[in-house]
C-alpha cells in the first residue's frame, strides 16, 4: 500500500503534519512546494489501495485532480481552511474542512487529534497570523511569556521559509524542514537540539524583514496600503510575513505587499484589516491567478498592466 503526505510549504501545511505523523507514524511520499505552488495533487499517482493526505491546500484548486484519485480507488483524508467549493461525494473521501477566518489547518488536525501536540498546533496557527487562535490554544500550557515568543516566532520563521516562487529561494525546502521538525514531539525540543537550523531561519527573517522595513508605500489611504518589493530574493522569501506585520502593526488597513516578478508581472499577497478579517479571497479571485482565504489571499501572477487596476480594486473593495 502506498502513502502520500500532500501539504502546503507554510507553517499552517508543515506543523499540520508534524502532528499527525507524530500521531500516527507513516512511510509516506511527501508531496510538498513553496506555499504558492497549491496544484499539488497533480503530482500524485495513487490508485487503488493508496492512501493520501491532503493539508492545508484549496480543494476548490485541486477538484479535477482529486476527483481523477477517488476514481481510481484512493482512500483520501482532505483537511484544510481555504475556500473548498462543493465537496464531492464519495465514500473514500473523508474531509475536515473549516473556511472561518479565525482557524487554520493545524487547529483542525489539533482537535482532530484530541489536542495530543497543541505546541505544534499553535506554532502553526501563529505562523499563519492567527495570534489570538494561537494564544488561546497555549494559554493552558502554561508557557510564559518568553516561552509564548519563542513558539511565536518559530510559527512565524517556518512561515517565512516556505514563500518564493522557487525551492532556489528558500532556505530549507519544505520537505526537508519538515523532516527536521517531525523528530521532535515539541517544538521547543527542535529549537534547543536543532539550535543551528533555528538560528538559520531566524538570521534570514531578521536581515530581510529589515530590508522590506525601509520601503515606503506605493499607495496609502485611510482604507487600504501597497507596497511594492523588487525582483529579488530577500524580497520573495518575506513577501508574505512582510504582509502579517504591515497587518499586525495597522489593523485598520487592507495591505498588499506587491512583489516584482523575473517575467515582469507582480506576486501579489493581500491581507485583509485584522478588524475585519474578510473578503481577500474574494478580491483576489477577481484576477485569473488569484485565491486564498477570507483573512489572507494572493494572486500568484499579475499582469504588470494591471496593477493600476489592483490599487485602485483594493482601495474600493476596502473603503
Amino acid at each position: 500500500m502506498q502513502h502520500y503526505d500532500v501539504f502546503n510549504g507554510d507553517a499552517d501545511g508543515i506543523c499540520a503534519l508534524v502532528q499527525l505523523r507524530r500521531a500516527q507514524p507513516r512511510d509516506a511520499v511527501l508531496v510538498t512546494g513553496v506555499k504558492r505552488d497549491i496544484s499539488l495533487l497533480r503530482q500524485v499517482k495513487a490508485g487503488q489501495g493508496s492512501q493520501v493526505t491532503v493539508l492545508d491546500v484549496s480543494l476548490d484548486k485541486n477538484r479535477s485532480d482529486l476527483e481523477r484519485l477517488l476514481e481510481a480507488g484512493a482512500d483520501v483524508f482532505y483537511c484544510d481552511h481555504h475556500f473548498a467549493g462543493e465537496i464531492p461525494r464519495d465514500a473514500r473521501l473523508k474531509t475536515l474542512i473549516n473556511p472561518a477566518p479565525d482557524v487554520c489547518t493545524s487547529l483542525l488536525v489539533n482537535g482532530h487529534l484530541h489536542g495530543a501536540f497543541p505546541a505544534w498546533a499553535a506554532a502553526g496557527a501563529f505562523g499563519d497570523n492567527l495570534r489570538d487562535s494561537a494564544l488561546r490554544l497555549a494559554r493552558p500550557l502554561g508557557l510564559g511569556e518568553t516561552q509564548l515568543l519563542q513558539l511565536e516566532q518559530l510559527g512565524i520563521y517556518i512561515n517565512y521559509n516556505g514563500y518564493g516562487p522557487s525551492l532556489e529561494d528558500l532556505h530549507f525546502a519544505p520537505a526537508d524542514l519538515y523532516r527536521l521538525l517531525s523528530q521532535f514531539d515539541d517544538p521547543f525540543a527542535f529549537m534547543a537540539e536543532g539550535r543551528a537550523h533555528f538560528e538559520r531561519l531566524e538570521t534570514g527573517y531578521r536581515e530581510d524583514m529589515a530590508a522590506a522595513a525601509a520601503l515606503a508605500p506605493e499607495y496609502r489611504d485611510a482604507a487600504a496600503a501597497v507596497y511594492l518589493l523588487p525582483d529579488a530574493a530577500w524580497a520573495r522569501r518575506v513577501s508574505g510575513v512582510f504582509g502579517n506585520d504591515l497587518a499586525n502593526s495597522d489593523p485598520v488597513r487592507a495591505h498588499a505587499v506587491v512583489t516584482l516578478r523575473q517575467d515582469g508581472n507582480y506576486l501579489v499577497s493581500v491581507r485583509a484589516p485584522l478588524n475585519n478579517k474578510s473578503g481577500a479571497d474574494v478580491l483576489c479571485r477577481e484576477f485569473p491567478t488569484g485565491g486564498g482565504r477570507a483573512a489572507a489571499a494572493g494572486i500568484n501572477e499579475l499582469p504588470a498592466n494591471q496593477l493600476p487596476q489592483f490599487i485602485a480594486r483594493i482601495a474600493a473593495f476596502y473603503a
